[in-house]
Order: structure tokens, then C-alpha cells, then sequence
């Protein structure tokens, strides 16, 4: 009879070898504990490191409030922080794009939760990318309450991430902007934006890069001095404080997060049984948007549905509260843009 085969010096296969590394997970987490801790606001119960989060919202003032919830991702801006190294602002832009999408109906932000994927984790990235999250989470006195980080070896290519956030908000019933408050002839007023934010980067990266030919550090003339780079990875802008007493005052009867789609795709979305009319020559169109339609001899539909524009964010406001929302604004030094008005319609948006 054979004896059986010695096995006890044959290689043995880890999950290390098969492309995941648990200890760089661990490393990765590590690296960003303390902007983590750092986000926790009095709602949080608990530790980083749990299964799930917990988190009590009569800690912060909310007793009967209605939950109001988002996802959402930083799409192909990653490729441009990809580029150029730097991973710490995409995860200020996700927080932040976030948060804009549920203040729009009267929510304040109470925690947020992060997703990172990669094929192969790098240790120094993942600690940038939630520390980005945790840091904006705590300039907006909202918690990154948790998140996941998943290496996936075969499912993206190396150097490939993907980085997606969850946010959960509350707003007081009596707060609650959902729409009802539009009527025929109030006001659109726009807010400023500090650049694409988190939409059109492909289209742009097609444009800047392929068509023109420009690499990251190019500082044309259009841009006035600002590299490519800087006008790419200029951060989402968040509202929250800037909006927040407005909010309260029930002085805004709704508002649009400019996003994909940009002013058509996102307007429509508040107007009900409205419509919206909204002048080109309100606002100057900021350079980067110029040298883009410029560059990729871009159609202004295409250019106005696949870009903001310069517009970040619109607010509906009744005839008697104007004077008293751009005062504000602008006492906080903030450009405030009379864009149109709305009328009797069906939720259309009309650029003229």
C-alpha cells in the first residue's frame, strides 16, 4: 500500500496570496481612526469598529421628525484624483454632495456612512478617502456613523476605486419642504458653484484632455492662472450653513441641488404643477464652463444638461421673502443670481 503524500510541507494558499489583505484593511482603518472619532456628535452611541452604527436622535434635538435619506457617488472626478494623487477631497465632495441633496428638502444631516472599493487596497488611499469623508462630516457637525472598505481582485483593474456614500438626515414636520409650496410667480434665485462638483467629468476629461490636449498642471489662459487640476478637484460646495437659517425661518418654499442633468434635469424636479423660466444672461458663466463649450464645440442644450454652469443650487422663493433671502445671503458674502421665475405650467424648465 502507498503511504499517503507528506502535505505538511506543500505551500499553503492565504486570502493574502489569492490579492485581499485583511491587515491593510485593518492598517487602512487605523490610519483614519481618529478623523473618524473626530466626526462623532453627541447622537452617536457607540465606538468605531461595530457592526452596526447607532445613533439617537433626540440627542440632537429631533423628537417627531421625518428621516430623509440619500446615495450617492462621486463618479468620474475619481479618475481625475487618480491622476494627480490626491484622494482626500473626493471625500469631501461625496459628504458634501450629499448633504446638499436632502437639504433641499428642509433635512438636517445627521450621520453618514462610506463605501470604498478597490482591486488591490493601497493602505495610504483608503486613510485619505475616509478621512476626506470624516472631515467634511465633522465641518458639517454631521457623524461618519460607519462604512465598508472591500478589495476585489479581478473586479478592478489596478489603481481603480470606487467611492459611494449614504446619508441620513431628519427634518422637523412642520419644516418639511416637499414641493407644495411652488406656485406661479415667485422667484428663482441661484446660488454659485465651485466648479463641476461631482457631475460631467467625463464629458470634461474628454474635452480638456483628449480635444485640447491639456495635462493636469497646464495653467491656460482661460483659467486665469488656475491649473487644470485646481479647477477640476475644486470641492462640491456644501450649503448646509450658509442655507440652514433660511431653512428655519421657512423662507425658501424649495430648492434644487444642481447635479446631473444640470439646471433642466434638476429644477423640474421641485416645480409640481409649474414651470420654470430661466434666463441664460442672469449669470456670467464662469471660465472652465466657457473654455469646455468653446473647446468641445458643445451645443448649449448639451452643455447646460451634462454641466452646471456655474450654478450649484436654486432656490424657489415667494415674491414677499426675496428682499429678505438675498439680504442674507449676500451679508455672507455670497453672489446671489435672479435667474427667472415661475409660472402656470406642468414641471417643465425653459432656458431662454
Amino acid at each position: 500500500m502507498e503511504a499517503a503524500p507528506d502535505v505538511s510541507t506543500e505551500p499553503r494558499l492565504t486570502y493574502k496570496e489569492a490579492g485581499v489583505d485583511i491587515e491593510a484593511q485593518d492598517k487602512a482603518l487605523a490610519g483614519a481612526s481618529s478623523a473618524i472619532r473626530g466626526s462623532f456628535t453627541p447622537g452617536v452611541l457607540g465606538d468605531v469598529g461595530l457592526f452596526g452604527g447607532l445613533f439617537d436622535p433626540s440627542k440632537v434635538g429631533f423628537q417627531d421628525a421625518i428621516l430623509v435619506s440619500s446615495a450617492d457617488g462621486v463618479g468620474t472626478k475619481l479618475e481625475v484624483a487618480k491622476r494627480a494623487g490626491i484622494y482626500d477631497t473626493v471625500g469631501r465632495d461625496l459628504v458634501q454632495h450629499c448633504i446638499n441633496d436632502i437639504l433641499v428638502q428642509g433635512a438636517r444631516p445627521l450621520f453618514f456612512m462610506d463605501y470604498a472599493a478597490m482591486g488591490k487596497l493601497d493602505p495610504d488611499v483608503v486613510s485619505a478617502l475616509v478621512s476626506g469623508c470624516a472631515n467634511a462630516c465633522r465641518d458639517n457637525g454631521l457623524a461618519l456613523l460607519g462604512g465598508e472598505t472591500a478589495e476585489m481582485p479581478g473586479l478592478y483593474q489596478p489603481g481603480d476605486f470606487e467611492l459611494v456614500g449614504f446619508i441620513v438626515g431628519a427634518v422637523q414636520r412642520e419644516h418639511l419642504i416637499d414641493g407644495k409650496g411652488v406656485e406661479p410667480g415667485q422667484v428663482l434665485l441661484g446660488l454659485g458653484s465651485a466648479g463641476l462638483h461631482t457631475n460631467g467629468y467625463t464629458l470634461a476629461r474628454r474635452i480638456l484632455f483628449d480635444l485640447l490636449g491639456h495635462e493636469l498642471g497646464d495653467r491656460p489662459s482661460e483659467l486665469g492662472g488656475v491649473s487644470i487640476q485646481e479647477a477640476l478637484l475644486a470641492e462640491h460646495r456644501s450649503y448646509l450653513d450658509l442655507l440652514w437659517p433660511l431653512i428655519q425661518e421657512k423662507r425658501i418654499a424649495a430648492m434644487a441641488h444642481i447635479t446631473g442633468g444640470g439646471l433642466p434635469g434638476n429644477v423640474c424636479r421641485v416645480l409640481g404643477d409649474t414651470d420654470a423660466i430661466i434666463e441664460r444672461s442672469s449669470w456670467t458663466v464662469p471660465p472652465l464652463f466657457q473654455m469646455m463649450v468653446d473647446g468641445g464645440k458643445l451645443e448649449s442644450s448639451e452643455a447646460h444638461k451634462a454641466f452646471n454652469m456655474g450654478i450649484g443650487m436654486v432656490l424657489v422663493v415667494r415674491p414677499d421673502d426675496v428682499t429678505a433671502v438675498r439680504s442674507a445671503l449676500e451679508a455672507a458674502g455670497e453672489d446671489v443670481f435672479e435667474l427667472g421665475t415661475t409660472v402656470a405650467g406642468s414641471g417643465k424648465v425653459e432656458l431662454r
